[in-house]
């Protein structure tokens, strides 16, 4: 029996339970026995998808835009649930996602349930928060690598430089046989060794694409459950000298937060339990706070970095259509909040240029988000792809005020939020972009008119 009708009526294969979870978490629709695990878990129909497992693949469906599966495991109140799990995104249909369960089998809840289900949990979070992530094509060959931990830092150069072979070729598994090829589920949950990190990481991967999981490549993340090492900030005993932000007091500061975030993003999505509505307001609030604080943190020490005299980057191959929806999907959440639709280039479609992927997205990430800020509800933001000659563009375009010609010339300087206020962001954001678009030689600019939205563009040295 369906709790608000059949919400799955799209999909290409029978389910044994479907469920629709809107574009801000809730399961707003569900079969039995879908309907009934939810209550088991704290939540209701119309509520926050309880089910942490479940949760996670929503949201990840959501920000990717893709269609992804995977094993999942729950606990009832009296049975554990394991299961196949599918999440399409259901842009026609308002935002958010279908989700369709091909298998379910529950057993008795045996001693020790708890745990494990704990155990499930923290799983989930890492997944949700990772220290290190990839996106990896069909053959599970490295696209992209992005990590913020300072341990990680070589295995993410090591793979930008090594774009198409084998993440595995860049981690030890230990027990592996060496030249054996490993299909993806014994991958997922494997524990492996990174060099430059004396921590132990276990690998997860996420398929993407349907019917055969994994067609349309994988999602990799890399989580510790070991803290990250200790920076030494030690100054010499002869120096007076200001700490740097960006080099010591940053990574001093990053850890407590990010911390504090976890913990209160799990209190808020009850990945622990359900707790009562007003502690989870709590918990958003203190998420809000902490987000806010990271970002100025990053802002300064961005800022800091790029106004060195010798600041550089690591010039390589990269594809700008993939840069650009991966910025869709990281901001694709906050954009259908406001009711606004981000149209990025077509899956497939590639512009390759010489730059650092981790700061073009971050360029990117920066002029989407300013779009989605700046512009009307139920409009939309363009980022388009193009090349002329030696030229690689990608351009962001809203539908926004627009600038005039004064705010055009100082749209660029340090702090310049052109009378915003109350919206977080620090006026930064900009002036870091242009500083790292021409430390990859290229530029940013803008073109604009009142009443006509803002055009950014971001110019790279294309290449074949």
């Amino acid at each position: 029996m369906a709790c608000g009708g059949a919400p799955v009526s799209q999909a290409s294969v029978p389910y044994l339970a479907t469920g629709r979870v809107d574009r801000e978490g809730r399961l707003v629709e569900a079969d039995e026995p879908l309907a009934t695990l939810q209550r088991e878990n704290g939540g209701e129909i119309g509520g926050t998808l309880a089910i942490p497992e479940l949760r996670n693949i929503a949201t990840r469906a959501v920000e990717l835009g893709l269609r992804m599966s995977r094993s999942f495991n729950a606990l009832g109140r009296e049975e554990r649930i394991s299961g196949w799990i599918e999440a399409i995104p259901d842009y026609a249909g308002g935002g958010g996602c279908l989700l369709g369960i091909a298998s379910w089998r529950a057993e008795a809840v045996q001693r020790g349930e708890e745990e494990q289900q704990l155990a499930r949990v923290r799983r989930e979070l890492d997944r949700a928060l990772p220290e290190f992530s990839a996106r990896l094509d069909r053959n599970q060959g490295v696209l992209t690598a992005a990590s913020d931990a300072a341990d990680m830092a070589e295995l993410a150069a090591d793979m930008a430089a090594g774009v198409g072979r084998p993440w595995t070729d860049f981690v030890t598994l230990p027990g592996a046989i060496e030249g054996q090829p490993l299909h993806w589920r014994l991958l997922d949950g494997a524990a492996c060794e990174v060099a430059g990190s004396a921590r132990r990481w276990t690998a997860w991967l996420d398929p993407l694409g349907m019917p055969e999981p994994g067609s349309d490549g994988f999602v990799l993340t890399l989580a510790s459950e070991q803290a990250a090492p200790e920076v030494d900030r030690t100054a010499p005993a002869a120096s007076s000298a200001i700490p740097s932000l960006g080099e010591e007091l940053a990574p001093a500061l990053r850890e407590p937060i990010d911390r504090v975030i976890t913990q209160a993003e799990a209190i808020r999505s009850r990945l622990a339990g359900p707790v009562a509505d007003i502690y989870a307001g709590y918990a958003g609030d203190m998420i809000d706070a902490g987000q806010h604080l990271l970002a100025l943190i990053e802002d300064i020490a961005d800022l800091e970095g790029v106004d060195a005299p010798d600041f550089t980057v690591a010039l390589v191959r990269i594809d700008l259509g993939e840069a650009a929806r991966q910025a869709c999907g990281i901001l694709g959440v906050r954009a259908q909040g406001r009711g606004i639709v981000l149209v990025p280039p077509v899956p497939g479609e590639s512009l390759w240029a010489r730059g650092e992927f981790r700061r073009v997205l971050q360029i990117l990430i920066n002029l989407i988000g300013n779009a989605i800020a700046y512009s009307p509800e139920d409009s939309q933001v363009w980022i388009r792809l193009d090349r002329d000659g030696y030229r690689a563009r990608v351009t962001v375009a809203d539908q926004g005020r627009g600038l005039n010609a004064a705010e055009q010339a100082r749209v660029f300087d340090k702090f310049e939020r052109l009378g915003r206020s109350g919206d977080g962001g620090s006026g930064l954001g900009l002036h870091i972009g242009r500083r790292l678009a021409r430390a990859m030689e290229g530029d940013l600019t803008v073109e604009s008119a009142p009443g006509q939205g803002a055009r950014f563009t971001l110019t790279l040295s294309a290449v074949d």
